[in-house]
């Protein structure tokens, strides 16, 4: 009886601590909730992405470089999109990270909901990471995004190699690729926005201000100037930015004074913008025989370039060739490089490049658009030029012209679809409205000369006190010719 009693307790305990457990694990699930959770399979997973190795395995083409290219390891962290997404963003990292001048060895994404605000990475894929710089010799990290500048230091203690960020890598490449005064200056206006929040450096060269003896300090009389060296760094940098700025603003009169200059004469100005590597240069050299460096490569050229052109039916306009664009664009270049897009808000027509050849071209447009948006280009007339139709897949092709409302494609290195190019300008560019009826006098074969070049002359006929002219005009136009009406 007393046996039997006993279990029954027993059993009853049992039951007791089984629901204590079972409410105790519901209560730290609920505490400890954070959202909806990705599978753990791809949150532990560093997937590597292949095809993203540079190096040369031919020694003999290899022979002419006299230092060894800098190795780099790319990492790059999925958090939203498809697994498609961020590999074509890894793999445009790595195109970045060739043109800058180095060999990429290897790359790698972890899916994560967000970047660990510590390493980026996570503390045990940080580690991982660490394995593949050793085992593949690279001399640099660069992560496909911005870090913060805490973020680069507790990754850089980790690999133990320099770590710079996608920010950091395309204003090496347009620093590279400036030519011009104003682009010089742009560049490094924006390079030295970049730094001054990244200054760093505790050490015994700063000169760390000491504080009392509470505080760990030597007390009285040892309190020094403070960090001397990173404010004496700060101001001048601050003080660099402000001469910059006031220098840009000069080039940028010389820029306003042509383009005023281009209005007053009625000459309608076509802008080119687009990715880049899309092919603006190859389109503008095409339509003009401008002759501006055309290059395989991502940012190959950076200075606008402007040319006079003129559409079938004869009149003159301007296209201007723009910086090119990418995703993620920083947005010190895009403050630095102002300016220069502004060249794209003024223009009466903004054709729009796309490298139909690329695995994403709908995210290119995006991409584009995003930046044009900041400069006041998004009110413009815009017209989607799909460029290297010759080697880009047709059902592409077809989805971006059922997308788009204004398409055409095109290919500047084959020709294709040039001359359809070039009368979808003449019909889109602004053409003069005003019908004016004019007798001007013989002395004056400088108006006569500037209507053919300018309007659309209707009627002329030459009589005994000049030439008789019906005509459309802009108001430019016709502003000087006011005294020369026939009632």
């Amino acid at each position: 009886m007393t046996k039997q009693h006993l279990t029954t307790n027993d059993l009853f305990a049992t039951r007791a601590e089984a629901l204590a457990e079972d409410a105790l694990e519901a209560s730290t699930a609920a505490y400890d909730y954070d959202g909806d959770q990705l599978e753990r399979e791809e949150r532990a997973a560093l997937r590597r992405v292949g095809g993203l190795s540079t190096e040369l395995e031919d020694i003999s083409e290899v022979e002419y470089r006299q230092l060894r290219l800098e190795r780099v390891v790319l990492a790059g962290v999925w958090s939203e999109g498809t697994l498609e997404d961020a590999e074509n963003s890894l793999r445009e990292l790595a195109a970045l990270a060739e043109t800058a001048g180095s060999t990429v060895v290897e790359g790698v994404v972890q899916r994560r909901q967000r970047p660990d605000p510590a390493t980026y990475l996570g503390k045990g894929k940080a580690q991982e990471l660490r394995d593949i710089v050793l085992a593949e010799g690279a001399d640099t990290v660069i992560c496909d995004g911005e870090l913060a500048p805490s973020q680069r230091r507790a990754l850089e203690d980790v690999v133990k190699v320099k770590v710079i960020d996608r920010t950091a890598l395309i204003l090496d490449i347009f620093a590279q690729h400036a030519k011009s005064r104003e682009g010089k200056a742009q560049v490094e206006l924006a390079q030295l926005q970049y730094l001054l929040p990244r200054l760093r450096g505790w050490g015994e060269s700063m000169s760390r201000q000491a504080g009392g003896r509470v505080a760990g300090g030597e007390g009285i009389g040892s309190r020094g100037p403070g960090e001397t060296k990173i404010e004496l760094d700060r101001r001048r940098i601050n003080t660099k930015i402000s001469k910059l700025r006031r220098d840009i603003k000069g080039m940028k009169t010389v820029r306003d004074t042509k383009r005023h200059g281009r209005r007053a004469g009625g000459v309608p100005s076509v802008a080119i913008a687009g990715y880049t590597n899309a092919g603006k240069s190859s389109l503008l050299n095409r339509l003009t025989g401008a002759g501006v460096l055309v290059q395989n490569q991502l940012f190959a050229t950076l200075d606008p370039t402007v040319r006079r052109a003129e559409t079938p039916d004869g009149r003159l306009y301007t296209l201007s060739d723009t910086v090119g664009f990418v995703r993620s664009l920083p947005h010190q270049l895009v403050e630095a490089f102002r300016s220069t897009l502004e060249e794209v808000g003024d223009a009466d027509l903004l054709l729009h490049v796309v490298d139909g050849s690329h695995p994403d071209p709908e995210g290119q447009i995006s991409a584009v658009r995003e930046v044009l948006a900041e400069v006041g280009g998004d009110s413009i007339k815009e017209v989607i030029v799909v460029n290297k139709a010759d080697i880009a897949d047709p059902e592409v092709l077809d989805r971006i012209r059922r997308h788009e409302k204004h398409c055409i494609t095109v290919s500047a290195r084959t020709g294709e679809g040039i001359e359809q190019l070039r009368e979808l300008i003449a019909a889109e560019l602004p053409k003069p409205e005003i019908e004016v009826d004019v007798l001007v006098p013989y002395h004056r074969g400088d108006l006569v000369s500037r209507l053919h070049e300018e309007a659309e002359i209707l009627e002329s006929e030459h009589v005994a006190n000049g030439t008789r002219l019906r005509a459309k005009v802009t108001p430019a136009i016709e502003a000087d010719l006011s005294e020369y009406v026939v009632a």
